[in-house]
């Protein structure tokens, strides 16, 4: 599974919507995300994945995720 579907799989689950709703190029606060559910996104994120994600970078699309998980992965 690639970061893409991992984040759109958390959101759609923590937020309770369909996938079809997520796109790379989805903001974060369009989708309801608050500073704690990103929060608590990330803590699952970096769970499943084993590593850790900078959390203070902004991060207002999946995009801006899905690139701070790969450049984490790479670290």
């Amino acid at each position: 599974m690639d970061a893409f579907q991992l984040v759109s799989r958390a959101l759609a689950s923590r937020l309770g919507i369909d996938l079809s709703e997520i796109s790379l190029d989805t903001e974060l606060m369009e989708l309801g995300v608050d500073s704690l559910d990103s929060a608590e996104l990330l803590m699952e994120l970096e769970e499943k994945l084993g590593i850790e994600i900078e959390a203070s970078k902004q991060m207002k699309t999946v995009r801006d995720v899905v690139n701070e998980i790969d450049r984490a992965a790479k670290a």
